[in-house]
């Protein structure tokens, strides 16, 4: 009987949950993959209410990509490998299946079995097993997601990721972390003075950012879990443009304290303060390499705004982007082989990428106001902040310049985007 109403309880507060739910950002597919891949979701057998969460998180999840096709499973819904008859599917057009079933533990996690299926083949790619905490179900569809995109593309999902952006309603200035598809958004300050380049520590435990709501640009840090925050650098002038080294031990910001816009690093907690730029021009928006042993920032010091490299620690700087035009917020890919950044030319910013050992930039946007790319864990995606329809919108395009997203806030601007870590 405790376990029936422990068990009923459970369903309760996950019914409340998903009642509650709604997505602080709709997305528009704007571009897709040159081939997409059909695969069929089955409805999964069990709790009907948490199936259907589940399969639907699974699918926006899998068609936001731009690479999946989803075949309609209407009319057949096996619950077994041993009940699936290939030739219907072939017939269907689907290429992969996905069998499951959910459910409510005893210990009240929701859990999710399912089988993904080569239809062509006609084998068992792979049979897995999550559950999350009650409260957490739409994490069991993106996990789910995950694992299916994993398998049949070969690289790892981001879809049970967090993002980080700037939503400015009025004068009012949220700073917002949110899943990578616009749920369970969670405000992390809001305030009437504006917030600007949040950055992710490596763990995704704190936020730095700046705020001016002292006057001034003012560097803060802010934790994810006990909303703590505390300030990281208020010197006199400005503050500005904090980066976390990949170590998460110190942070690269930008002060004017000495004159000019420099560079320094600093440890989490304030201390240890050390110049390592030294130019009279604007040094700015660093970003530290996969192996914290380089810094990337931006710079007008050759005349025009340029991307320049130096060691981490400080030393000579190179430049790297060339040509006609002037470029802006650069950021490593995860795997430290290119940089992405705004490149602005002809009245219009787009966003580009530069592999660092062919050095050739590659414009992956049509351009308009397309600033502070960020990419996604996996590389495969970026986000950026654009406009469209009046209004600041946050935006993603593939790598390759093929799959384009475009990402509206229900209301206000949405600005300063960036991807979280893995959790």
């Amino acid at each position: 009987m405790l376990l029936r109403t422990f068990q009923g309880m459970i369903g309760l507060l996950f019914l409340m949950q998903v009642t509650a739910a709604k997505a602080e950002l709709t997305i528009e597919i704007v571009g897709a993959g040159e081939y997409q891949f059909p695969v069929a979701i089955v409805p999964f057998s069990g709790d009907g209410k948490l199936a259907q969460v589940i399969r639907d998180v699974v699918v926006g999840d899998l068609q936001r990509s731009g690479l999946f096709r989803m075949v309609d499973p209407e009319g057949v819904s096996p619950q077994s490998v041993a009940d699936v008859a290939y030739g219907d599917w072939q017939i269907r057009g689907a290429e992969a299946l996905v069998i499951g079933s959910v459910a409510f533990r005893d210990d009240g996690r929701a859990e999710a079995r399912f089988h993904l299926l080569d239809v062509v083949k006609q084998v068992k790619l792979s049979e897995q097993v999550v559950s999350a905490d009650a409260g957490q179900v739409r994490a069991v569809g993106h996990r789910v997601a995950d694992l299916i995109y994993e398998k049949l593309t070969g690289d790892r999902g981001v879809f049970n990721t967090r993002i980080a952006y700037v939503n400015r309603i009025g004068r009012k200035y949220n700073l917002v972390v949110a899943d990578s598809d616009g749920y369970n958004e969670q405000v992390v300050l809001s305030q009437d003075h504006p917030v600007m380049s949040p950055a992710w520590s490596p763990d995704g435990s704190h936020l730095a950012y700046v705020g001016f709501e002292t006057g001034h640009a003012v560097v803060y840090v802010q934790s994810l879990y006990t909303g703590q925050r505390k300030v990281l650098a208020d010197y006199a002038g400005s503050n500005s443009a904090p980066a976390w080294s990949p170590d998460g031990r110190q942070l690269a910001i930008v002060l004017t304290r000495d004159g000019s816009s420099q560079i320094y690093l600093v440890r989490p907690d304030g201390s240890g303060v050390r110049r390592i730029t030294f130019s009279d021009a604007i040094d700015t928006e660093p970003d530290f390499s996969p192996d914290g042993q380089h810094l990337l920032f931006s710079s007008d010091r050759g005349g025009s705004v340029q991307i320049y490299r130096m060691p981490a620690m400080g030393g000579l700087a190179q430049r790297m982007t060339f040509g006609e035009g002037n470029n802006f917020s650069p950021r490593h890919s995860h795997d430290g082989k290119s940089f992405v950044f705004a490149h602005f030319r002809n009245g219009k910013f787009h966003i580009a990428v530069q592999d660092f050992k062919t050095e050739q930039m590659e414009i992956l946007t049509e351009g308009g106001w397309d600033k502070k790319p960020s990419f996604a864990p996996n590389d495969k995606l970026i986000m950026f902040a654009s406009e469209a329809r009046g209004r600041g919108i946050l935006a993603t395009v593939s790598s390759d310049g093929r799959v384009k997203q475009r990402i509206f806030s229900q209301s206000g601007d949405a600005r300063e985007p960036v991807w979280g870590p893995y959790p």
